[in-house]
Protein backbone atom coordinates (compact mmCIF):
# COMPACT_ATOMS: atom_id res chain seq x y z
CA UNK A 1 0.00 0.00 0.00
CA UNK A 2 2.84 2.39 0.89
CA UNK A 3 4.51 1.69 -2.47
CA UNK A 4 1.22 2.30 -4.29
CA UNK A 5 0.85 5.62 -2.43
CA UNK A 6 4.41 6.73 -3.25
CA UNK A 7 4.08 5.61 -6.86
CA UNK A 8 0.92 7.66 -7.32
CA UNK A 9 2.41 10.80 -5.72
CA UNK A 10 5.47 10.38 -7.97
CA UNK A 11 3.34 10.01 -11.09
CA UNK A 12 1.14 13.00 -10.22
CA UNK A 13 4.24 15.11 -9.43
CA UNK A 14 5.72 14.26 -12.81
CA UNK A 15 2.52 15.26 -14.63
CA UNK A 16 2.35 18.45 -12.53
CA UNK A 17 5.90 19.38 -13.59
CA UNK A 18 4.90 19.01 -17.24
CA UNK A 19 1.70 21.02 -16.80
CA UNK A 20 3.51 23.81 -14.93
CA UNK A 21 5.91 24.22 -17.89
CA UNK A 22 3.10 24.87 -20.39
CA UNK A 23 3.04 28.33 -21.96
CA UNK A 24 -0.76 28.36 -21.86
CA UNK A 25 -3.58 26.35 -20.28
CA UNK A 26 -5.97 27.10 -23.15
CA UNK A 27 -7.38 23.93 -24.77
CA UNK A 28 -4.81 22.36 -27.09
CA UNK A 29 -3.62 18.89 -27.98
CA UNK A 30 -0.81 19.04 -25.39
CA UNK A 31 -2.97 20.55 -22.62
CA UNK A 32 -5.75 18.02 -23.21
CA UNK A 33 -3.24 15.14 -23.24
CA UNK A 34 -1.62 16.12 -19.93
CA UNK A 35 -4.89 16.71 -18.06
CA UNK A 36 -6.33 13.46 -19.41
CA UNK A 37 -3.20 11.71 -18.11
CA UNK A 38 -3.69 13.36 -14.74
CA UNK A 39 -7.36 12.41 -14.41
CA UNK A 40 -6.67 8.81 -15.45
CA UNK A 41 -3.91 8.57 -12.84
CA UNK A 42 -6.28 9.79 -10.11
CA UNK A 43 -9.38 7.69 -10.91
CA UNK A 44 -8.26 4.25 -9.57
CA UNK A 45 -8.97 3.80 -5.83
CA UNK A 46 -5.96 4.75 -3.73
CA UNK A 47 -6.30 5.95 -0.13
CA UNK A 48 -4.58 9.31 0.22
CA UNK A 49 -4.38 11.06 3.59
CA UNK A 50 -3.60 14.70 2.82
CA UNK A 51 -2.33 15.25 6.36
CA UNK A 52 0.33 12.54 5.88
CA UNK A 53 1.70 13.95 2.60
CA UNK A 54 5.13 15.53 2.73
CA UNK A 55 5.23 19.33 2.74
CA UNK A 56 6.56 19.22 -0.80
CA UNK A 57 3.67 17.00 -1.94
CA UNK A 58 1.14 19.26 -0.16
CA UNK A 59 2.56 22.32 -1.92
CA UNK A 60 2.49 20.50 -5.27
CA UNK A 61 -1.14 19.47 -4.69
CA UNK A 62 -2.17 23.04 -3.85
CA UNK A 63 -0.55 24.43 -7.02
CA UNK A 64 -1.96 21.59 -9.12
CA UNK A 65 -5.54 22.25 -7.95
CA UNK A 66 -5.10 25.92 -8.95
CA UNK A 67 -3.82 24.87 -12.40
CA UNK A 68 -6.70 22.42 -12.79
CA UNK A 69 -9.17 25.16 -11.89
CA UNK A 70 -7.71 27.56 -14.45
CA UNK A 71 -7.62 24.93 -17.17
CA UNK A 72 -11.21 23.87 -16.43
CA UNK A 73 -12.38 27.50 -16.64
CA UNK A 74 -10.62 28.03 -19.98
CA UNK A 75 -12.01 24.77 -21.38
CA UNK A 76 -15.56 25.71 -20.36
CA UNK A 77 -15.16 29.21 -21.77
CA UNK A 78 -13.88 27.83 -25.09
CA UNK A 79 -16.79 25.44 -25.49
CA UNK A 80 -19.35 27.95 -24.24
CA UNK A 81 -18.28 30.31 -27.06
CA UNK A 82 -18.39 27.47 -29.59
CA UNK A 83 -21.80 26.15 -28.48
CA UNK A 84 -23.15 29.70 -28.15
CA UNK A 85 -22.36 30.39 -31.80
CA UNK A 86 -25.24 28.13 -32.91
CA UNK A 87 -28.78 29.41 -33.39
CA UNK A 88 -30.11 26.98 -30.74
CA UNK A 89 -27.06 26.46 -28.48
CA UNK A 90 -28.59 23.86 -26.16
CA UNK A 91 -29.13 21.52 -29.12
CA UNK A 92 -25.34 21.33 -29.39
CA UNK A 93 -24.35 21.16 -25.75
CA UNK A 94 -23.07 17.59 -26.12
CA UNK A 95 -20.10 19.03 -28.03
CA UNK A 96 -18.51 19.60 -24.63
CA UNK A 97 -16.14 16.61 -24.24
CA UNK A 98 -17.17 15.86 -20.64
CA UNK A 99 -20.91 16.31 -21.16
CA UNK A 100 -21.65 12.64 -20.35
CA UNK A 101 -19.87 13.07 -16.97
CA UNK A 102 -22.17 15.99 -16.15
CA UNK A 103 -25.20 13.91 -17.08
CA UNK A 104 -24.07 11.23 -14.59
CA UNK A 105 -23.13 13.76 -11.91
CA UNK A 106 -26.45 15.59 -12.23
CA UNK A 107 -28.35 12.29 -12.04
CA UNK A 108 -26.45 11.37 -8.87
CA UNK A 109 -27.08 14.76 -7.30
CA UNK A 110 -30.77 14.69 -8.20
CA UNK A 111 -31.10 11.17 -6.75
CA UNK A 112 -29.43 12.21 -3.49
CA UNK A 113 -31.53 15.37 -3.36
CA UNK A 114 -34.71 13.36 -3.90
CA UNK A 115 -33.79 11.06 -1.02
CA UNK A 116 -33.43 14.01 1.33
CA UNK A 117 -36.06 16.51 0.14
CA UNK A 118 -39.75 16.14 0.84
CA UNK A 119 -40.82 18.31 -2.09
CA UNK A 120 -39.50 19.74 -5.34
CA UNK A 121 -37.73 23.05 -4.62
CA UNK A 122 -39.19 26.05 -6.40
CA UNK A 123 -36.03 28.15 -6.12
CA UNK A 124 -32.40 27.00 -5.98
CA UNK A 125 -29.03 28.74 -6.11
CA UNK A 126 -25.91 27.47 -7.85
CA UNK A 127 -22.75 29.14 -6.55
CA UNK A 128 -19.86 29.17 -9.04
CA UNK A 129 -21.84 28.38 -12.19
CA UNK A 130 -19.17 29.51 -14.68
CA UNK A 131 -19.41 30.12 -18.44
CA UNK A 132 -20.89 26.68 -19.13
CA UNK A 133 -23.44 25.98 -16.34
CA UNK A 134 -24.03 22.37 -17.30
CA UNK A 135 -25.30 21.18 -13.91
CA UNK A 136 -27.98 23.88 -13.82
CA UNK A 137 -28.92 23.24 -17.46
CA UNK A 138 -29.16 19.46 -17.06
CA UNK A 139 -31.07 19.65 -13.75
CA UNK A 140 -33.47 22.31 -15.08
CA UNK A 141 -34.05 20.48 -18.38
CA UNK A 142 -34.31 16.88 -17.18
CA UNK A 143 -34.96 16.72 -13.43
CA UNK A 144 -36.29 19.92 -11.86
CA UNK A 145 -38.54 21.09 -14.67
CA UNK A 146 -40.46 23.73 -12.71
CA UNK A 147 -37.63 25.05 -10.53
CA UNK A 148 -36.06 28.50 -10.92
CA UNK A 149 -32.24 28.41 -10.98
CA UNK A 150 -30.30 31.43 -9.72
CA UNK A 151 -26.69 31.11 -10.86
CA UNK A 152 -23.97 33.10 -9.10
CA UNK A 153 -20.52 33.77 -10.50
CA UNK A 154 -17.95 36.43 -9.70
CA UNK A 155 -16.91 36.75 -13.38
CA UNK A 156 -19.19 38.97 -15.54
CA UNK A 157 -17.83 37.43 -18.76
CA UNK A 158 -18.68 33.91 -17.54
CA UNK A 159 -22.24 35.03 -16.79
CA UNK A 160 -22.55 36.74 -20.16
CA UNK A 161 -21.45 33.55 -21.95
CA UNK A 162 -23.79 31.40 -19.84
CA UNK A 163 -26.71 33.75 -20.51
CA UNK A 164 -26.09 33.52 -24.27
CA UNK A 165 -26.48 29.73 -24.06
CA UNK A 166 -29.91 29.72 -22.41
CA UNK A 167 -31.52 32.95 -23.67
CA UNK A 168 -32.70 31.39 -27.01
CA UNK A 169 -34.47 28.58 -25.09
CA UNK A 170 -38.12 29.49 -24.45
CA UNK A 171 -38.33 27.47 -21.22
CA UNK A 172 -34.92 27.90 -19.55
CA UNK A 173 -34.72 31.60 -20.38
CA UNK A 174 -37.66 32.09 -18.01
CA UNK A 175 -36.25 29.90 -15.21
CA UNK A 176 -32.49 30.57 -15.25
CA UNK A 177 -31.03 33.77 -13.85
CA UNK A 178 -27.41 34.90 -13.68
CA UNK A 179 -26.01 37.12 -10.93
CA UNK A 180 -22.53 38.63 -11.07
CA UNK A 181 -21.60 38.65 -7.38
CA UNK A 182 -19.04 37.43 -4.93
CA UNK A 183 -21.18 35.06 -2.86
CA UNK A 184 -19.53 36.47 0.29
CA UNK A 185 -21.40 39.72 -0.47
CA UNK A 186 -24.77 37.97 -0.88
CA UNK A 187 -26.70 37.58 2.36
CA UNK A 188 -30.45 38.11 2.85
CA UNK A 189 -31.47 36.68 -0.53
CA UNK A 190 -29.87 33.32 0.37
CA UNK A 191 -32.81 32.67 2.71
CA UNK A 192 -35.08 32.39 -0.36
CA UNK A 193 -33.44 29.20 -1.70
CA UNK A 194 -34.57 25.75 -0.60
CA UNK A 195 -31.39 24.25 -2.09
CA UNK A 196 -27.92 25.75 -2.59
CA UNK A 197 -25.34 24.01 -4.78
CA UNK A 198 -21.69 24.86 -4.14
CA UNK A 199 -19.37 24.19 -7.09
CA UNK A 200 -16.15 22.25 -6.48
CA UNK A 201 -13.90 25.16 -7.41
CA UNK A 202 -15.50 27.86 -5.26
CA UNK A 203 -12.76 28.22 -2.66
CA UNK A 204 -9.59 26.74 -4.12
CA UNK A 205 -8.26 25.71 -0.73
CA UNK A 206 -9.77 24.42 2.50
CA UNK A 207 -9.63 27.77 4.30
CA UNK A 208 -11.42 29.70 1.54
CA UNK A 209 -14.02 27.00 1.08
CA UNK A 210 -14.71 26.80 4.81
CA UNK A 211 -15.17 30.58 4.83
CA UNK A 212 -17.79 30.29 2.05
CA UNK A 213 -19.56 27.45 3.87
CA UNK A 214 -19.67 29.45 7.10
CA UNK A 215 -21.16 32.41 5.20
CA UNK A 216 -23.83 30.15 3.68
CA UNK A 217 -24.55 28.67 7.12
CA UNK A 218 -25.09 32.16 8.52
CA UNK A 219 -27.48 33.22 5.74
CA UNK A 220 -29.35 30.15 4.46
CA UNK A 221 -32.83 29.42 5.78
CA UNK A 222 -33.11 26.81 8.55
CA UNK A 223 -33.93 23.45 6.98
CA UNK A 224 -32.53 24.42 3.55
CA UNK A 225 -30.30 21.90 1.76
CA UNK A 226 -26.64 22.51 0.89
CA UNK A 227 -25.18 20.25 -1.78
CA UNK A 228 -21.38 20.36 -2.04
CA UNK A 229 -18.80 18.72 -4.23
CA UNK A 230 -15.63 17.36 -2.69
CA UNK A 231 -12.99 14.77 -3.58
CA UNK A 232 -11.85 11.42 -2.19
CA UNK A 233 -8.88 9.10 -2.63
CA UNK A 234 -6.38 10.12 -5.31
CA UNK A 235 -8.92 12.61 -6.66
CA UNK A 236 -7.81 14.99 -3.88
CA UNK A 237 -5.05 16.07 -6.31
CA UNK A 238 -7.72 17.47 -8.64
CA UNK A 239 -10.15 19.26 -6.30
CA UNK A 240 -10.33 20.78 -2.81
CA UNK A 241 -11.66 18.48 -0.06
CA UNK A 242 -14.44 19.20 2.41
CA UNK A 243 -14.74 16.91 5.40
CA UNK A 244 -18.27 16.42 6.78
CA UNK A 245 -16.83 17.52 10.15
CA UNK A 246 -16.28 20.99 8.62
CA UNK A 247 -20.03 21.48 8.28
CA UNK A 248 -20.63 22.49 11.88
CA UNK A 249 -23.86 24.41 11.25
CA UNK A 250 -25.33 21.69 9.06
CA UNK A 251 -26.69 18.22 9.62
CA UNK A 252 -24.86 15.97 7.15
CA UNK A 253 -27.44 13.71 5.50
CA UNK A 254 -25.36 11.66 3.08
CA UNK A 255 -21.96 11.42 1.43
CA UNK A 256 -21.22 9.67 -1.84
CA UNK A 257 -17.81 8.79 -3.31
CA UNK A 258 -18.02 7.73 -6.97
CA UNK A 259 -15.53 5.16 -8.18
CA UNK A 260 -16.16 5.60 -11.90
CA UNK A 261 -15.35 8.54 -14.19
CA UNK A 262 -17.53 10.90 -12.16
CA UNK A 263 -14.72 12.64 -10.29
CA UNK A 264 -16.41 14.61 -7.54
CA UNK A 265 -17.69 13.28 -4.25
CA UNK A 266 -21.09 14.64 -3.23
CA UNK A 267 -22.17 15.79 0.22
CA UNK A 268 -25.78 16.63 1.07
CA UNK A 269 -26.39 18.57 4.27
CA UNK A 270 -29.29 20.41 5.90
CA UNK A 271 -29.01 23.77 7.66
CA UNK A 272 -29.77 23.16 11.31
CA UNK A 273 -32.98 24.73 12.57
CA UNK A 274 -31.72 24.88 16.13
CA UNK A 275 -28.37 24.37 17.87
CA UNK A 276 -27.51 20.75 18.57
CA UNK A 277 -25.60 20.04 21.79
CA UNK A 278 -22.33 18.35 20.82
CA UNK A 279 -22.66 14.63 21.53
CA UNK A 280 -19.55 14.54 23.68
CA UNK A 281 -21.25 16.96 26.09
CA UNK A 282 -24.50 15.05 26.28
CA UNK A 283 -25.82 12.26 28.43
CA UNK A 284 -25.42 9.59 25.75
CA UNK A 285 -21.97 10.57 24.51
CA UNK A 286 -20.50 7.19 25.41
CA UNK A 287 -22.90 5.22 23.22
CA UNK A 288 -23.77 7.47 20.28
CA UNK A 289 -21.31 7.79 17.37
CA UNK A 290 -20.01 11.24 16.53
CA UNK A 291 -21.37 13.23 13.59
CA UNK A 292 -18.43 12.09 11.50
CA UNK A 293 -18.81 8.39 12.20
CA UNK A 294 -19.29 6.55 8.94
CA UNK A 295 -22.00 3.98 8.40
CA UNK A 296 -21.68 2.22 5.09
CA UNK A 297 -25.15 1.84 3.69
CA UNK A 298 -26.64 0.06 0.71
CA UNK A 299 -25.45 1.74 -2.46
CA UNK A 300 -28.45 2.46 -4.68
CA UNK A 301 -26.54 4.67 -7.10
CA UNK A 302 -24.21 2.08 -8.69
CA UNK A 303 -21.38 4.56 -9.15
CA UNK A 304 -19.36 4.13 -5.97
CA UNK A 305 -19.61 4.15 -2.20
CA UNK A 306 -22.48 5.66 -0.25
CA UNK A 307 -21.70 6.74 3.28
CA UNK A 308 -24.65 7.70 5.42
CA UNK A 309 -23.70 10.19 8.10
CA UNK A 310 -25.55 9.50 11.33
CA UNK A 311 -27.04 12.60 12.87
CA UNK A 312 -29.76 13.27 15.41
CA UNK A 313 -33.04 14.18 13.77
CA UNK A 314 -34.14 17.65 14.73
CA UNK A 315 -37.69 17.72 15.92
Amino acid sequence: MEYEHESLVGKVSEIYENISKLDSLNPSKQVNFLFTQLVQACIPPCPIDIAKLSNRAKEMRSKLITLCGKAEGLLESHYSTLIGSYENPLDHISLFPYYSNYLKLSQLEFTMLSQNCTQVPNKVAFVGSGPLPLTSIVLASSHLKTTAFHNYDIDPMANSQACDLVSPDSDLSKRMFFHTSDIMNVSDVLKEYQVVFLAALVGMNKEDKTRVIDHLAKNMAPGAILLLRSAHGARVFLYPVIDPCDLQEFEVLSVFHPTDDVINSIIVARKKSMPIIPLNQGLFSSILPSKCSEIHGFNTLNHGNMIEELAIDEK
